[in-house]
């Protein structure tokens, strides 16, 4: 007897086939991720920093590389994305806007004003 069961899941059509409100609380999730284990970043370029002025000049360095300006815009569209999707979540908690269009219309705007907010921080950071 055969069993029927999925091979493979491709993420893109994964995510393309949830209503937007889960992908909103998923990305949500993974934010506070990307947040607690990118504050390493930061941290660290404070220590070289606070070390003299060799060491802010080897903070400045890091921090002006590819690496260094991409590691902190996705820093930033991430504080971006958990900030707003947490506002989003406080009113759902408060009960305005749980209704089913409501929460697929407040999904759409978090996605959008992060969308901004990651352009924003890219013009900002190049």
């Amino acid at each position: 007897m055969r069993r029927a069961r999925p091979v493979n899941l491709p993420l893109p059509q994964l995510f393309a086939a949830m209503p937007a409100t889960a992908v909103a609380s998923i990305l949500h999730r993974a934010s506070g991720v990307v947040l607690f284990f990118g504050a390493l970043y930061p941290c660290y370029l404070l220590d070289l920093a606070l070390q003299g002025s060799r060491g802010f000049e080897r903070a400045a360095a890091v921090a002006g590389t590819g690496f260094g300006k991409f590691a902190m815009w996705l820093l930033l569209t991430a504080l971006a994305y958990h900030l707003f999707a947490g506002v989003r979540h406080l009113l759902l908690d408060l009960h305005l806007g749980d209704s089913a269009a409501a929460g697929r219309f407040s999904a759409y705007l978090v996605l959008l004003l992060t969308a901004v907010a990651a352009i924003l921080a890219g013009g900002w950071l190049w």
